[in-house]
């Protein structure tokens, strides 16, 4: 066991001495210091020697292991040093590069024109009201001068959820829900989502949109110009002419569609316009007496006008945007524009 364990030591000095790795001090560390290693098989060998020989090998033996183990451990040392000073510093970031902004999130176009909207009414002296979105058949129609069956309705074709409510078609019925409510002098935008069966380049069943309306005592056509006219410079930024075409609401009379010049061509004429110079924003008129009656005010004694407009359809216009699609889906490289 003597030359055994004489034997074994010269075989680990040299071993160790060819070593230049991690990899390898582990292979040694297992092969001779492990708890399976070959010291250890040496050691558990000792009950099979004579008495009078067992404490002097036992010993040389854990004498011959500790160097071992001391010469190990230098060894490891010297390793993980040259390790270290041969550090692949590739993989760590440059710090001499200038820092990376992290991409940060923006408001919708949509919501943007929507705060812009309610921010130029509420400069103008509007306050804002929201609605809920699924309505009852009488705020959406009967209480606006649509009754049952009336041929109007045709024009707001709506997803039902009962016989009696459904997904609004307009922010209209807020006029009724707040004139209930409220007596006059009344300055309100009421801004949110509404809802049609249309889908095409300038229709999505779902769409934004913004209803105001004022009422007081001697308002006249004259003061509903006077604040589209306002609105329409603050929102394009530019003095756009104005022209009120008559039209049809059941709930304002007379009614009109407000055109701008072309925000593109300036009014001469070009594709986007149609060789008009007009450009459709918004339809507005004078609050139907019938309206006021329905909510308790006297027609003789108020007044008011009323208007509503498309959140998409004014963003379409701001941004030059020719399909209203774009809005909705979700692709980075249109919404990350605005």
């Amino acid at each position: 066991m003597e030359l055994e364990l004489q034997s074994l030591e010269k075989e680990a000095r040299q071993q160790l001495e060819a070593l230049s790795d991690s990899a390898g001090l582990e292979e040694f560390r297992i092969r001779y210091l492990g708890r399976k290693g070959q010291f250890s098989t040496i050691l558990r060998q000792l009950g099979t020697v004579t008495t009078d020989d067992r404490p002097r090998l036992g010993q040389l033996a854990n004498t011959v292991k500790e160097q071992i183990e001391a010469l190990f451990a230098e060894r490891q040392a010297a390793i993980n040093s040259s390790d270290d000073q041969s550090e692949d510093f590739s993989k760590f970031p440059d710090l001499t590069l200038p820092g990376r902004i992290p991409v940060t999130g923006k408001l919708h176009p949509v919501t943007q024109v929507m705060q812009e909207v309610c921010a130029i009414f509420e400069n103008l002296g509007f306050s804002v009201a929201e609605g809920p979105d699924v309505e009852q058949d009488y705020y959406n129609f009967e209480a606006l001068n649509i009754p049952a069956h009336h041929p109007a309705r045709d024009m707001h074709d709506t997803f039902y959820v009962s016989d009696q409510l459904l997904l609004r078609t307009h922010t209209s019925p807020m006029q009724a829900r707040i004139m209930e409510t409220r007596q006059p002098p009344l300055r309100i935008i009421a801004p949110g989502k509404v809802y049609r069966c249309d889908s095409d380049i300038t229709h999505t069943p779902m769409f934004h949109q913004v209803e105001g309306f004022l009422v007081d005592r001697h308002v006249s056509f004259a003061d509903l110009k006077g604040i589209l006219t306002v609105f329409t410079q603050k929102m394009f930024e530019r003095d756009l002419p104005l022209r009120f075409r008559p039209s049809f609401f059941p709930f304002t009379e007379p009614s009109a569609e407000v055109d701008i010049a072309c925000v593109i061509c300036g009014g001469s004429g070009c594709r986007v316009c149609k060789r008009s110079g007009w450009l459709e924003i918004l339809g507005s008129g004078m609050i139907d007496p019938e309206v006021f009656k329905m909510v308790g005010y006297d027609p003789e004694i108020y007044s008011g006008f009323a208007f509503g407009l498309g959140i998409e359809r004014i963003a379409m216009l701001k941004y030059g945007i020719d399909d209203i699609r774009l809005y909705y889906e979700n692709d980075q490289r249109f919404l990350s524009q605005f």
